[in-house]
C-alpha cells in the first residue's frame, strides 16, 4: 500500500466558537464556586496564561461576563469580579418573587402530564444532590428544576426574562446554599411547591414558590450583610416583602 502524503487537512483545527464558550465557562464557574471573590482584579495577561487561550478569547469572555452581571469594569484599573451589593440582591430577589411565582402559577395551569413528571424527576435528583453533591452539581440541579418550570409554563416572555437574570441568581444561589443552614430546608420548600403543583392549587404553588425565594433570601442577605460593613440587614430585607403581606399574598 502506498503511504499517503500528510497535507494540512491533518492539523487540528481549535473551533474558536467552541474555544470561547470552554473559557466562559471556566470563568463563570471560577466565580461561582468562589474561587475568584467579589472584587479580584481580572489581569488578562495572568488569565491567557493560567487559561493557556489567547487574549482574545480571555477579553471575549470577561465582556461576556459582564452582560451577565458576573463581571465590571468599574475604573481605569481594568475588570474585576462583580460586587454584588445588599441592594443589588434585594432588587434580584424582589424580582425573582414577582418572576418566579409567575411561571409557577403558569405551570400549575397549563403544564401537561408529562411535565409534570419531568418536574417531579427535577426534584429527586435535586435532594440527591443537595445531600451528596459539591456546590456545582447543586446549582446545576436546582437549574434543572426550574428549566423545566421555564419551559412548561407557557410564557416565553417571562421565561427569557428570568432567563437573562441567572447568571446573577446562580451566584446568589450558589452563597445562599453553601450555608450548613440552608441544603437541609431548600428541597423541603420545593416540594410544598411541586405538591401544590401536582394539586392544581396555582394560587398555593404561587405561595410556595414566593416563600421559597423568601427563605433563600433571608439565608443569602444575612451573609452578605455580614461581609459588608456598617450594612444594616433589615433596611434591605425588608422592601423584598419577607414579612411584607403585599408580596404573593
Amino acid at each position: 500500500m502506498k503511504r499517503q502524503p500528510i497535507d494540512d487537512s491533518f492539523k487540528v483545527n481549535r473551533n474558536p466558537v467552541t474555544l470561547r464558550e470552554i473559557v466562559l465557562d471556566k470563568l463563570r464557574s471560577a466565580i461561582m464556586n468562589f474561587q475568584l471573590l467579589p472584587g479580584d482584579r481580572l489581569v488578562e495577561r495572568d488569565l491567557c496564561d493560567r487559561l493557556g487561550v489567547s487574549r482574545t478569547s480571555v477579553r471575549e469572555a470577561l465582556r461576556h461576563l459582564e452582560s451577565e452581571g458576573l463581571v465590571e469594569f468599574a475604573d481605569a484599573k481594568g475588570p474585576r469580579v462583580a460586587i454584588i451589593t445588599l441592594e443589588d440582591a434585594c432588587d434580584l430577589y424582589e424580582l425573582r418573587c414577582v418572576l418566579e411565582g409567575m411561571i409557577v402559577q403558569l405551570f400549575t395551569l397549563r403544564a401537561r402530564a408529562k411535565d409534570i413528571r419531568a418536574l417531579e424527576r427535577a426534584l429527586e435528583n435535586n435532594r440527591q444532590t443537595l445531600e451528596e453533591g459539591e456546590l456545582p452539581d447543586v446549582l446545576e440541579s436546582v437549574q434543572e428544576f426550574y428549566n423545566v418550570l421555564l419551559e412548561g409554563c407557557g410564557n416565553e416572555a417571562a421565561a427569557t426574562q428570568l432567563r437573562q437574570l441567572q447568571a446573577r441568581i446562580s451566584y446568589l444561589r450558589a452563597t445562599s446554599v453553601s450555608q450548613s443552614n440552608r441544603r437541609s430546608t431548600s428541597n423541603q420548600e420545593m416540594e410544598r411547591m411541586v405538591e401544590a403543583i401536582k394539586s392544581g392549587d396555582p394560587i398555593a404553588a404561587h405561595q410556595a414558590s414566593v416563600d421559597h425565594v423568601r427563605a433563600a433570601a433571608k439565608v443569602a442577605l444575612e451573609y452578605l450583610e455580614a461581609k459588608q460593613e456598617g450594612a444594616k440587614a433589615r433596611d434591605i430585607v425588608a422592601p423584598i416583602g419577607l414579612t411584607d403581606p403585599r408580596i404573593g399574598r
